[in-house]
């Protein structure tokens, strides 16, 4: 087995920035594209931009938002998504309110800030809540796209009835930050490669091409076994329909032993500075030698790649590298 020092990761080409988890990447039409993660104190908000995407690492961080004292926004946040929506600009994320684990699940809800500025580094973030579901459940990763003109919703959540700690589900959108219904379940863990370590389906990003939808996610614990799983559903099919979407049997992007990047997984799509290249984006590690809970170790980094297509039409993610 490869193990990759920080100095090494340093010099690869797939490394944008260090020691920042489940990473979105978003590219608006003022040609910037916009960066948002996990911070490791995951206390606040950052977002960045750059007219590069290897021009993000050097991008002045600007706080949008920092967690609160007490109360259900006080810790644990995670996944902030930047979209830009009908004209103002939007961030997802998930928050706690504690570090403590109940019934073998953090207690994690997903919350939504709005920004009426055409420059999200400007202006104010409001909250706007948290976005309710069926359930008071362990929710977060949420993400949205838009298809035929409606507003989508896709995230991970806890069924109490289903067991492990996340499935996948979809739901249109009365607004930003609110379901209107149905909430439909797309995706839980069932193979191997999924439940490692915990049985999980989290992360999703949608993706538009070729006369498909896909949805990438991320499955099992955060350590070398975090990998991601694709789910397709033909654009002409009732995105709400459970039977449209079909799940890959195996992993689509996993751990490179060779190249000594472990656990890649919770992802974001965006494209080249030209437009002509598809660009995944993703977290990895370089070591598998981790001490305590995978959560607390900060060197989850970064990385962007290039990816081609299959013939049959759905994306070919390679590995990391």
């Amino acid at each position: 087995m490869v193990k990759v020092t920080i100095e090494e990761a340093k010099t690869a080409q797939d490394l944008i920035v260090e020691q920042r988890a489940d990473p979105w990447v978003y590219k608006h039409t003022d040609g910037y594209y916009y960066f948002t993660a996990s911070v490791p104190e995951y206390d606040r908000i950052e977002v960045r931009r750059s007219k590069t995407i290897q021009g993000i690492a050097d991008a002045k961080p600007v706080t949008a938002w920092k967690k609160h004292e007490t109360g259900p926004l006080s810790a644990l946040i995670w996944a902030p998504e930047i979209h830009y929506i009908n004209g103002s600009w939007y961030i997802y994320f998930a928050a706690a309110p504690s570090k403590e684990i109940i019934d073998g699940l953090f207690q994690h809800r997903m919350f939504v800030i709005e920004n009426k500025s055409a420059n999200p580094l400007e202006g104010v973030w409001e909250e706007k809540g948290q976005i309710k579901t069926d359930w008071e459940s362990f929710a977060l990763d949420a993400t949205t796209f838009e298809h035929k003109g409606q507003q989508y919703l896709v995230w991970a959540q806890k069924d109490p009835n289903i067991r492990g700690n996340s499935n996948l589900y979809i739901a249109p959108l009365e607004n930003p930050w609110t379901i209107k219904g149905p909430q439909v379940m797309i995706a839980k863990p069932e193979y191997d490669w999924e439940t490692i370590g915990f049985w999980v389906n989290e992360g999703p990003a949608a993706l538009k091409r070729n006369g498909k939808i896909f949805i990438s996610y991320s499955g099992s614990a955060t350590d070398e076994n975090y990998c991601m799983g694709l789910l397709t559903a033909d654009e002409s099919s009732d995105v709400l329909d459970p039977n449209s979407w079909s799940k890959s049997e195996a992993p689509v992007f996993k751990t490179n032993y060779e190249a000594g990047q472990y656990g890649p997984g919770h992802n974001s799509f965006t494209v080249s500075e030209d437009g002509s290249k598809d660009i995944l984006v993703y977290h990895v590690r370089n070591y598998t030698e981790i001490v305590g809970d995978p959560l607390y170790d900060p060197n989850r980094h970064t990385c962007a790649k290039e990816f081609t297509w299959n013939p049959d039409g759905t994306p070919n993610l390679g590995f990391p590298s």
